[in-house]
């Protein structure tokens, strides 16, 4: 009697090398339903933005052929996670199901319970983590509190025992009798893809969406750009940073494969002192990546509250339509800050100096409510995740975790002089600057952020009330 076939649930972790829910399966030696779920249906799931659709197309199209080299074939699915998983176990007649984990609120909900009602049924249901270093419960304070500071967070990552090294990919054919009569939508049905009109040519030219392409950026960045990172990632005119952020979101290389390649270097570029210096600073850029999803795990509402609460007193003026849509289109008369808001629409990226920028203009110059950058970039960023997203646009705001004080406010004009002295990021993206077709700046810069040091005093207050009560 043939073994009944194993599921194995894909998620945010398109891939097939060091993919332990993958492992598990090919170790089981049975034959395995690989299957994405497209869930826009279950309480709390937040819909993908557009700029995440046409990537999660084409990493789609890159797994369906890497897990045909297995002998394994992708079954695309579409609706509410749980009722389609069961139904898979139904069809398919599985009685194994195996998936690495999920860290955002709604999807624990789901995985939990889904988990809970199948192995009521019987079946083995397996959970591993593979998205991220340190599990969010592992890492706590001495009193046994979550984090809310990166140094000591971070100090405490670096302290505990080593991550482990990554799994190799299954070998070819590992599946030696795959499962290949289960329904399977066609992935062009689901229109991840912009069509009228089709605005993602820059994206094309920018990112090649798949785990090989992650691996080589990977190899290049640390044979040709680790030695200088430490000194050249504020510069967004250099091409200094890894660019690994969409892959990494999407699962494409895991945490694991990009920690241990870092941690194994010695020599090349820059030095061994520069690159000592380049390792250790990228690795702590993954610890922020950890740290995002740290907070989220410990407050999964982050994308619609302020994490610190004082900030609800904030007196946000009434939105201005027509200014808002400056900010978006690149159109402020501010320099960088358009620069970095072209970027992000003709690329789906923006360098993280930028952003950082252009977040702060909206917040402290505007005075526009940070949910409202929050919510642009998650529709145009090819790399907006769930932690990363809301949690760096709280932490320019002023209203999270570890966040820069609200009244530092990133000055355009002489973030650009220190960071991009002689023009080039401005000019490649705001070709117009210097000339009657670049408008007037649309708030003076000053003035407005004496508003926004008003505006704060709201805050200051409001949290002198909440401690004199307590």
């Amino acid at each position: 009697m043939p073994a009944a076939p194993s599921i194995v649930w894909f998620r945010d972790d398109l891939r097939i090398g060091d993919h332990p829910a993958l492992t598990a399966a090919v170790e089981r030696g049975a034959p395995a339903v690989c299957v994405y779920v497209l869930d826009e249906e279950s309480p709390g799931i937040r819909a993908l933005g557009g700029a995440a659709r046409w990537w999660l197309h084409g990493s789609l199209e890159a797994l369906r052929a890497d897990l045909e080299t297995l002998g394994a074939t992708l079954v695309l699915r579409r609706g509410a996670a749980g009722r389609v998983i069961r139904s898979l176990v139904a069809e398919t007649g599985a009685d194994a199901v195996f998936w690495n984990r999920r860290y955002g609120g709604p999807e624990r909900d789901i995985d939990a319970e889904l988990k809970s009602g199948l192995a009521d049924d019987g079946l083995e249901v397996r959970s591993f983590g593979a998205n991220l270093l340190f599990e969010p419960w592992t890492i706590r304070t001495g009193q046994g509190t979550p984090y809310s500071v990166f140094t000591p967070f971070w100090r405490a990552c670096v302290a505990a025992p080593e991550p482990r090294h990554p799994l190799p990919a299954p070998a070819p054919d590992s599946f030696e009798a795959s499962v290949t009569d289960v329904a399977s939508d066609d992935l062009a049905s689901w229109h991840l893809l912009p069509t009228r009109p089709d605005w993602a040519a820059g994206l094309r030219e920018t990112w090649t969406p798949g785990s090989a392409a992650a691996h080589e950026r990977l190899a290049e960045f640390l044979d040709d750009r680790l030695g200088d990172y430490d000194a050249d990632r504020d510069r967004p005119a250099i091409d200094a940073t890894s660019r690994l952020s969409p892959h990494l979101r999407w699962g494409e290389i895991s945490p694991f494969e990009v920690w241990n390649a870092v941690r194994e270097r010695r020599g090349g570029a820059g030095g061994a002192s520069g690159e000592a210096r380049g390792r250790a600073r990228f690795l702590a850029e993954l610890g922020w990546r950890e740290f995002a999803w740290h907070v989220l795990f410990h407050a999964p509402d982050l994308a619609t509250r302020n994490w610190r609460s004082e900030f609800d007193a904030f007196p946000w003026p009434r939105l201005h339509p027509t200014a808002l849509r400056a900010w978006e289109e690149g159109r402020t008369g501010v320099p960088l800050v358009d620069a970095g808001m072209r970027e992000l629409w003709r690329t789906g990226s923006m360098h993280n100096r930028v952003r950082m920028v252009t977040a702060s203009f909206l917040t402290k110059n505007l005075l526009v409510d940070w949910r409202r950058g929050e919510q642009w970039f998650w529709d145009t960023l090819v790399d907006a995740d769930a932690a990363a997203n809301p949690f760096n646009w709280q932490w320019v705001a002023g209203s999270g975790a570890d966040a820069a004080p609200y009244f530092r406010v990133f000055n355009p004009m002489l973030q650009a002089k220190k960071f991009d002295p002689d023009g080039a990021y401005v000019r490649h993206w705001v070709p117009e600057i210097g000339t009657d077709d670049y408008p007037e700046p649309i708030v003076d810069l000053g003035e407005s952020r004496e508003a926004a040091l008003a505006g704060y005093a709201a805050v200051k207050s409001a949290r002198t009330s909440t401690q004199s009560s307590s």
